[in-house]
């Protein structure tokens, strides 16, 4: 089932639409999820017999983006169960990521052919609360964000709250990197780069076999509009 006021193409959808490669489908929805949380599957529903209201409005209404863009990839309909992480578990030959936050749902997916791991993420447009940042940003990028925070409205490319993209970005590198290596990050081991310009760069560290830390790199793009960040990051295969 798809949420009302939901929106799919192969290409993105809504605020999703340019952050995604063409190879990517991508389904949203916007509002507040249904309370009775419909359309799930019964594994799903065994799942959540613990879960108040709130986290199974929100499950369904991702599962729910999650199917509408498998449908687009021509993947007949099945229940996503979370992982050991509560990563979702996608069919053989796909790869995923759901995104959830107060009135937004999305889910972007892609065959492994085409793209080996996505991570997407959408937040309010509004600052972390208070002490969030430091358990989030490194010296240097603190000190970016402070920089640009202070910038004349003129010189500030745009009004967008700094501290909670970087969140952002660092949240869709994370979910995108769990399922590569089976290993969440800690925040202050994913270096991001930000650009007024929609874009940013990601620094992650990579497999260590022999003692050292190589790091891996890649490239997200980022949208604020309509009081929401988005942020999306793709690994090729």
């Amino acid at each position: 089932m798809t949420p009302a006021n939901s929106t799919r193409s192969p290409r993105g959808a809504g605020l999703l639409a340019g952050l995604l490669p063409p190879a990517v489908a991508a389904a949203e929805s916007t509002g507040s999820p249904p309370g009775d949380a419909p359309g799930l599957f019964p594994a799903e529903e065994a799942v959540l017999r613990t879960a108040g209201p709130l986290r199974r409005a929100e499950f369904a209404a991702g599962r729910s983006c999650a199917r509408a863009a498998l449908a687009t990839l021509g993947v007949p309909a099945g229940p996503i169960l979370p992982g050991p992480a509560g990563q979702p578990q996608w069919p053989a030959g796909v790869t995923g990521s759901i995104t959830h936050c107060a009135g937004y749902q999305a889910c972007a997916a892609a065959r492994t052919t085409d793209v080996a791991a996505i991570g997407i993420d959408a937040e309010p447009d509004a600052a972390l609360p208070a002490g969030v940042i430091g358990k989030v940003a490194t010296g240097r990028e603190r000190a970016w964000i402070s920089r640009h925070a202070a910038a004349p409205p003129a010189a500030a490319a745009c009004g967008v709250c700094w501290d909670r993209l970087l969140f952002s970005a660092k949240e869709a590198a994370c979910k995108l990197w769990y399922p590569l290596t089976g290993r969440w990050p800690g925040f202050h081991d994913v270096a991001v780069s930000l650009t007024a310009t929609g874009s940013f760069t990601v620094g992650l560290p990579g497999p260590d076999p022999a003692g050292g830390r190589p790091v891996t790199r890649m490239t997200g793009r980022w949208l604020a509009a309509g009081g929401l960040i988005v942020t999306a990051v793709t690994w090729a295969p």
